[in-house]
């Protein structure tokens, strides 16, 4: 059964792709007796009924079902909060349902009576393979809406930053990996093609005793030729089979995903001096990064607001992934989901980059006040490259001028956002300010001056840099960083529950839900009085 959403997050306007929005049967005055007999009043999951309206996901969710297609579902309220139990106490499907069964808090929680069946933990499988990473994230979008209806979230400051996350992957060397993706091959290409998977099996461990003293380097020569050449075996046949039925498309397809991961592997091999190499034919998405050490994994990237530490926007990258320039993702992301318009953002030294900065300040674009620690100046002995203004020919050419009066030649683009421009010997030869201009003044060289494509919006920074603004905002930074912890070490973030992108994306679109819950139930117990929300708790408990 496929969802009824994609792309847009709303639900479709055909009545007969939505589930029937009916809640649970309410419970009876018995269970509503033992409830207020065995949770106690102060119970953090009572807490976070009283604050949390979880029923208005309801819409959402029933968007990802089909009305008359299929087995009567399991409520997925109440799906939501299982996942949610999941996640804020680090439990499995399994354990939660284990727990439910004897737990009379999360019987509460879930809304199931003493009598009502718990249902299977295969049905969490199920839901969060439903809803993918795309329902996930507009569910964390509800809930942020519902913070906002509270009054707890500001549009000022966004603060970001991002942590590492360890792949549920082995690190291998490049042999290892290799066989890895050879192995993956096969098993992928087996259910198909049999015969040939057995003939290659039985002549690699005819040859393969022959390379085993080899050097390595002649090992890993062998076994990547050796792969390239099942590679091309195996896409020839799959390129001559005939049209699958549905159950062998399934086949077709996990074998084409294992032809993807091999490509990209001898690719790599191909050209070793490229970024983005694979890692690990088991989640081909994670890739090698360096925090402190190298690891294999992701980065969790994030946004907060400022005032209350509640994470407005989450994002996963690789390891190896553009974390500036997934700035402009996570504003952009929170922009348009709940149609405000962010003022300023503090980002570490990764954002002192120029495009990024350009696109961030753009007034026609997100038009941010930018908060970014600006980089030591390089201590000059000469005359800067502020010293050489730019002026451009009557045939349009642009030009620098030195202090002396004399005219460079005209620029010529590098590799890294600059222009280079050259005097000629003869102009400096006679320079009476020689001296002050040429590092080494007796060189017979002219003087080279490199500018900056994005210099205006370097020269920003450290204007900026210079401000009581920017040194308040640099003194509330290290809340991003606090929440990082608390979101990889005390919910269990640091290293993935999954394999791939989209479901890591998942894990840490959930946990900062748990902890974006739990924030809130902190603020919101402090705007209401003590014996108000002791009054809130039992009405929640008694169904009012």
């Amino acid at each position: 059964m496929k969802p009824a959403v994609f792309s847009t997050g709303e639900p479709r306007a055909e009545v007969n792709i939505m589930l029937k929005s009916i809640p649970p049967a309410p419970l009876s005055k018995f269970d509503e007796f033992l409830f207020q007999l065995f949770v106690p009043e102060d119970h953090y999951l009572r807490k976070v009924m009283a604050c949390i309206d979880f029923e208005r996901f309801r819409p959402r969710l029933c968007a990802f079902y089909h009305a008359e297609i299929g087995r009567p579902p399991v409520d997925p309220v109440r799906m939501l909060k299982a996942l949610f139990l999941c996640f804020q106490y680090h439990l499995s499907d399994r354990e939660v349902m284990k727990q439910t069964a004897t737990d009379m808090a999360f019987r509460y929680f879930l809304g199931l009576g003493h009598k009502d069946e718990v249902p299977n933990h295969t049905n969490g499988t199920h839901f969060r393979n439903r809803l993918q990473e795309e329902g996930i994230r507009q569910i964390f979008q509800d809930l942020l809406t519902q913070a906002r209806d509270h009054g707890l979230i500001s549009d000022r400051l966004r603060l970001k930053d991002a942590t590492h996350i360890l792949a549920d992957v082995a690190d291998m060397r490049p042999i290892a990996l290799v066989a890895q993706v050879r192995e993956s091959l096969w098993q992928a290409a087996e259910p198909l093609f049999a015969d040939t998977v057995d003939q290659q099996r039985a002549f690699y461990q005819t040859v393969q005793p022959s390379t085993a003293e080899l050097p390595d380097e002649d090992r890993l020569a062998f076994r990547v030729e050796h792969l390239r050449g099942v590679t091309m075996v195996l896409q020839q046949q799959l390129a001559d089979l005939p049209t699958t039925q549905d159950k062998e498309a399934k086949r077709v397809k996990r074998l084409q995903r294992a032809l993807e991961v091999a490509r990209k592997l001898l690719q790599d091999r191909d050209n070793p001096q490229a970024g983005d190499r694979l890692a690990s034919a088991m989640d081909p998405d994670a890739r090698c990064g360096k925090h402190g050490e190298f690891y294999v994994g992701y980065l969790v990237d994030m946004t907060m607001d400022s005032q209350s530490e509640i994470i407005t926007a989450v994002n996963v990258l690789p390891a190896n992934g553009e974390e500036a320039a997934d700035a402009v993702t996570l504003i952009r992301q929170e922009e348009e989901a709940q149609a405000n318009k962010v003022e300023a953002l503090s980002i570490d030294g990764a954002g002192y980059n120029g495009p990024v900065l350009r696109e961030l300040t753009d007034p026609q674009g997100l038009n941010l006040d930018v908060t970014v620690p600006p980089k030591a100046a390089r201590e000059r002995t000469t005359f800067p490259p502020d010293r050489f203004p730019l002026t451009v020919l009557e045939n349009g050419t642009p030009v620098l001028t030195c202090p002396a009066g004399q005219t460079s030649g005209p620029g010529k683009p590098t590799e890294k956002h600059a222009t280079l421009y050259r005097f000629q010997a003869k102009q400096c030869g006679a320079c009476p300010l020689r001296e002050e201009c040429l590092e080494n003044p007796a060189s017979k060289g002219g003087r080279t001056v490199q500018k900056n494509v994005y210099q205006a919006e370097y020269d920003k920074v450290a204007e900026k840099a210079k401000t009581p603004e920017y040194q308040e905002t640099r003194r509330v930074h290290p809340k991003i960083e606090r929440k990082l912890n608390e979101v990889a070490r005390h919910h269990h973030c640091r290293r993935a529950r999954y394999r791939g992108k989209g479901k890591v994306l998942v894990q840490a679109l959930l946990t900062t839900l748990v902890v974006n819950i739990k924030r809130m139930v902190k603020l919101m117990a402090r705007s209401v009085p003590p014996a108000l929300g002791a009054l809130a708790v039992r009405a929640e408990a008694a169904g009012s």
